[in-house]
């Protein structure tokens, strides 16, 4: 079993293990920009089940479950020397809103068999609750059906995610091939004190089943903010915690007004942001993992000539960022595994599959309307929006904009996410669902098998990079 000691982790004797790896995002949490749906997961869930019928849809997704990682994934991942993946999971996998705290077993199922998949080739897996009742933040991710963060307004929220991890604790105790529990992904409180509340009763109600594995603890807002914890009453009081920051770089998105370059400014920025984010922890001598952090890529069949310049400036950050992590040994996770289109994943479903030729003019509507959040390439709205942010700066003076969570939300981020990737994404939800009208099982299976590996590209450059820092060299 591995633990924490001092600001390292290590094994049974002592020996360091920097867990190096990615996110299975868009597995057991569907995110629209990696599996290729509008809008949130359970809208999809609900809108194709109400289109082909219960049956079918679960057959879908349950194939899709089945495909997206299988022991080819895990045989690949090990070639490249990475050693951790960290697995987000929905709640809604293990309990239901209308019959709570009633424990669904075909969650264990799903997540046993990935957890055993990478035990196998000696890879470690971090357990992510990436989604939880109400929402621990307004962003797509947390598959809520608005953007503000309902979880903590309401106590039984709570006190069910609670319930769950007492179930995952029980379940999992004693297993060596867990590193550890991650028990709220991006957590947004907004009045910065009840997250450090809630981490005390989890931390307590997993110890009481679990005493062995580690927890890690993302930061505020986001997974960047730990300066309001109190240190006595946090960290001097727990034991086996590692603290987690995601530690992206506007560089590395489309909303950056400029290239990175490499030049020692944009060194520097990127170094400034890195070192905010995990001060607080080296103020207190406490062990940091990144859990999230890369760029996003240009596509050819979107970015055109500029594809090249811009995956080159995007490949160098993101070597640059692994200078920085092996400098300080931390460990992380980078987002993320597997996509649907190549936009952020290490690997990516090829365009001749069957899932992205039955989708291939969807996904352009998707791209050039800016639906998804993720990395939005706005050009093409920009000067529809522009006229939407005029009129709300025209009745908002500059003093009431910055609501929380700001500055990670900023004025007009806000307002796209409401309007385009919540408004707007649901009036493109039945259009997907309706690209599935008349398909039997034989081609739904087609339609899930597009995500096994054997059907993906490797964002090649990336993995070698990856490869080059896996601390096996």
């Amino acid at each position: 079993m591995l633990r924490v000691s001092g600001t390292r982790i290590v094994d049974q004797d002592q020996n360091e293990v920097i867990l190096r790896g990615c996110g299975l995002g868009g597995w057991m949490n569907m995110e629209n920009f990696i599996s290729g749906f509008p809008g949130r997961e359970y809208q999809i869930r609900e809108a194709l089940a109400a289109t082909i019928g219960q049956e079918k849809a679960q057959y879908f997704f349950d194939k899709f479950l089945q495909y997206f990682f299988e022991e080819d994934d895990a045989k690949f991942y090990e070639s490249l020397g990475l050693n951790c993946i960290r697995i987000p999971f929905n709640y809604r996998h293990f309990e239901d809103d209308m019959n709570p705290r009633t424990l669904k077993p075909e969650g264990f199922k799903w997540l046993d068999r990935v957890i055993n998949l990478c035990a196998k080739q000696g890879i470690y897996t971090i357990l992510d609750l990436h989604t939880v009742p109400g929402g621990q933040n307004g962003d797509w991710h947390s598959d809520s059906g608005h953007h503000i963060a309902e979880f903590w307004r309401h106590k039984d929220f709570q006190d069910r995610a609670i319930w769950l991890w007492e179930q995952l604790a029980d379940h999992y105790n004693g297993n060596p091939w867990i590193a550890g529990y991650n028990p709220l992904n991006e957590p947004c409180d907004p009045g910065h004190t009840q997250l450090q509340i809630w981490y005390q009763h989890v931390y307590n109600a997993i110890r009481q089943i679990d005493p062995d594995h580690i927890i890690f603890l993302d930061g505020n807002t986001f997974a960047s903010d730990f300066s309001h914890f109190d240190v006595e009453k946090t960290c001097k009081k727990w034991e086996n915690v590692v603290y987690s920051v995601h530690d992206y770089s506007n560089y590395g998105f489309p909303m950056s007004r400029e290239l990175y370059n490499g030049s020692e400014d944009h060194k520097a920025r990127v170094k400034r942001s890195y070192e905010k984010k995990v001060q607080w922890m080296k103020d207190n001598n406490l062990p940091i993992w990144n859990g999230e952090w890369g760029p996003v890529y240009a596509r050819k069949e979107y970015d055109e000539d500029d594809t090249e310049k811009i995956n080159t400036a995007r490949i160098h950050l993101l070597k640059d960022q692994l200078k920085i992590y092996d400098d300080d040994r931390i460990p992380w996770s980078i987002w993320l595994f597997k996509d649907v289109s190549g936009f952020q994943g290490m690997v990516y479903v090829k365009p001749d599959t069957k899932y992205n030729k039955v989708f291939k003019d969807f996904l352009k509507k998707k791209h050039y309307a800016a639906v998804d959040a993720w990395g939005a390439d706005e050009s093409h709205v920009k000067d529809t929006f522009d006229q939407l942010e005029s009129f709300v700066k025209d009745n908002v003076p500059e003093r009431y904009r910055n609501l929380y969570p700001h500055p990670v939300w900023k004025f007009e981020q806000r307002i796209s996410r409401i309007s385009r990737n919540i408004l707007l994404a649901e009036y493109f939800v039945q259009e997907w669902a309706d690209h599935f009208v008349g398909m039997e099982k034989g081609e739904l299976d087609e339609m899930a098998q597009s995500f096994r590996l054997k059907n993906c590209l490797q964002r090649e450059e990336l993995n070698k990079a990856l490869q080059t820092h896996n601390g096996r060299q």
